[in-house]
């Protein structure tokens, strides 16, 4: 399976912080947002991603993540000239994506829970069709919301219902067999000018290959795209962190975890980073001490 890391967008609701740089490049706690969304697809076992942002901020994100060897990954990097819609992602990386399954994950979201790794591959597997990740919340008119029968199958998706008949955000993590490339290419762009992703899943519910996994209780899905959700991340992060003494999204520990680098690998990169804590965490994890 291939990846995309979708990290476009103006970041308009969180002016001023993103006037000068991207949104997933600024701080949830001790690193760089983009980190959570890449964590997620490499605990999925998944080595080649591919980036995706705006003109201004591309080489940005270059700048911080580089080819992806030293973390055991191919990273490659595209443009979204504007932001034409979620969907658009699966057109500018068709090349990228080959004949293979594609994991599309937006660069603002934030997943944390147990046993995370195990579901991801689980549901990765042999996919026919999409997988669709449901998160019960509070205020379901605000999202893309999955509507289940009794039996817990996928039945219908709304979009922002005003009367939501159920509360299962749909997040932006998102499981597609390979004829999801075909589908976005022939998407027409919807009343906002956007190629919506929530059209391609509702032609996949219509073929009868969508489903929707809840993540359910004790798990975190995080909006990071206001100033009151941006700060409440870190707060979630740091209380976790510093609580449990461990790190989330510490994509060097999952590359070492996950298999793409060795112990000496880890621990070099913990010098590399340096004197922060960050870097001694890496050392202590390389040398089995966390």
């Amino acid at each position: 399976m291939k990846g995309i890391l979708l990290a476009g967008g103006s970041g308009t609701r969180l002016h001023p912080l993103t006037r000068a740089v991207s949104k997933q490049l600024l701080p949830v706690y001790n690193k760089p947002m983009v980190y959570y969304p890449l964590s997620v697809l490499m605990l999925a076992g998944i080595r080649e991603v591919l980036v995706i942002s705006n003109p201004d901020n591309i080489e940005l994100f270059r700048h911080l993540l580089g080819d992806g060897s030293r973390l055991g990954m191919q990273i490659d990097y595209a443009v979204q000239a504007a932001p034409n819609g979620i969907a658009e992602a699966f057109t500018i990386g068709s090349e990228h994506i080959g004949d293979d399954p594609v994991a599309l994950i937006l660069g603002d979201n934030i997943f944390h829970g147990p046993s995370f790794s195990p579901l991801l591959r689980r549901n990765a597997q042999e996919i026919d069709g999409c997988v669709l990740f449901g998160y019960a919340v509070s205020d379901p008119g605000r999202y893309g919301v999955g509507v289940v029968d009794d039996e817990g199958r996928l039945v219908e998706i709304e979009e922002k219902p005003a009367l939501p008949r159920s509360n299962l955000a749909v997040t932006g993590l998102y499981l597609y067999d390979n004829d999801v490339v075909d589908i976005a290419k022939n998407l027409r762009p919807s009343a906002r000018g956007e190629l919506e992703i929530t059209d391609v899943n509702r032609i996949y519910l219509a073929r009868g290959k969508a489903r929707l996994v809840n993540l359910g209780r004790g798990f975190a899905w995080l909006d990071t795209g206001t100033h009151d959700s941006l700060l409440l991340a870190s707060q979630y992060v740091q209380v976790l962190e510093q609580r449990q003494g461990t790190r989330i999204a510490c994509v060097e520990e999952i590359a070492y975890r996950v298999g793409f680098i060795d112990a000496e690998a880890c621990y070099a990169l913990g010098v590399e980073i340096g004197s922060s804590d960050y870097g001694a965490y890496l050392r202590d994890v390389a040398s089995g001490a966390t």
